[in-house]
């Protein structure tokens, strides 16, 4: 059982270790992205699509600026700078009883920030060795 899963999210984030988060990803989560129409379901899915954002988003500026935390749901809104461009994003995250991760949605603006994002990540998942 996790115990605080924003705080497990958090050394998710600082680390990039994909074994702590395949321990925090519920087998049935759901990752619906910025650029992709059809959610991606399931625990390979979501770890793929997030590892590849670790690679894209966390740069040197990354930031969780505002959080806001439910029972069972969060909202963490993120800053971060990508070749120049500002991106401003949110991570809406939920969670089951057990603590780990259900739901995972991403959420970016403005639409240059998009465009930019959505190139990174195809590269990034096109070469990725999560699969």
């Amino acid at each position: 059982m996790i115990e605080n899963t924003i705080a497990a999210w958090h050394d998710c984030v600082k680390t990039t270790d994909p074994v702590k988060l395949d321990a925090i990803l519920h087998e049935e989560a759901t990752f619906h992205s910025p650029v992709v129409h059809t959610p991606q379901q399931g625990k390979n899915m979501t770890a793929k699509y997030l590892m590849a954002a670790f690679q894209v988003l966390n740069g040197d500026d990354f930031t969780y600026i505002r959080e806001i935390i439910g029972p069972s749901d969060a909202v963490l809104e993120f800053t971060t700078t990508i070749d120049g461009i500002v991106i401003n994003g949110v991570d809406l995250i939920q969670w089951g009883d057990d603590g780990r991760i259900t739901d995972f949605k991403v959420m970016i603006r403005p639409l240059k920030a998009i465009n930019t994002v959505h190139q990174k990540m195809a590269e990034m998942l096109t070469r990725s060795s999560w699969n």
